[in-house]
């Protein structure tokens, strides 16, 4: 398959039970779903295991299969079927993990197929913690930005940014000269383009203000 000597070292460190599995009833398994059910190219099933290595220990049966006949349910077929970049959502459990956070955003407003679109478009939603991640950050959209959820709707990719490394400062610093931007514009560039555009901002107020 070829995995660097760094890589498998760090995988058998995270599961030393590798070492003893058999690799015909134990590994191969694992490697015929993912090429065969799942269809990834050979090539890239390397860069699934790299990325997300609890598929090595992951029955294919009672973990992957039931997840991955959900996740096609939920659309992710034809153009938007997994990819090495998304196998990892194989070892989500349906019934604790994936299902709640789907239901945790109809729960405030979106309607199924809105929420089904989102997580088409930007699949990393399903692995972000609701604890951690969803419900302080829609807190802090709704009460602190008074955000429309229509925005979310726009730009899902919110909840991939940091609440207090990015959303809180940038945000802040709108708020102290009075301005306001789409989630969009306001996360998606760099610092230093941010800072430039909130200096445009407040050139162009002084200009309307002559």
């Amino acid at each position: 398959m070829g995995l660097e000597s760094s890589a498998l070292g760090r995988i058998l460190d995270m599961y030393p039970l590798l070492l003893t599995s058999d690799p015909y009833s134990d590994i191969y398994p694992i490697f015929d779903f993912l090429l065969h059910t799942v269809e990834i190219p050979f090539p890239e099933i390397r860069k699934s295991i790299i990325r997300c290595p609890r598929l090595l220990v992951s029955d294919p049966e009672t973990q992957l299969k039931p997840t991955f006949e959900f996740l096609t349910q939920l659309g992710f077929t034809g153009p938007n079927k997994l990819t090495s970049q998304t196998t990892l959502l194989l070892v989500s459990s349906v019934e604790f993990t994936l299902i709640p956070k789907i239901e945790y955003l109809v729960e405030l407003g979106f309607e199924y197929d809105e929420v089904r679109n989102m997580v088409l478009r930007s699949p990393g939603l399903l692995t972000f913690s609701l604890e951690n991640n969803y419900k302080p950050k829609v807190e802090y959209f709704l009460n602190e930005m008074n955000g429309d959820l229509g925005e979310i709707k726009k730009f899902p990719q919110y909840f991939s940014y940091s609440l207090e490394r990015k959303i809180k400062p940038r945000n802040q610093m709108l708020m102290e000269h009075g301005f306001s931007m789409h989630l969009s514009d306001m996360l998606k560039v760099s610092d230093g383009e941010f800072r430039a555009r909130l200096i445009e901002m407040q050139l162009q107020l002084v200009e309307d203000r002559q």
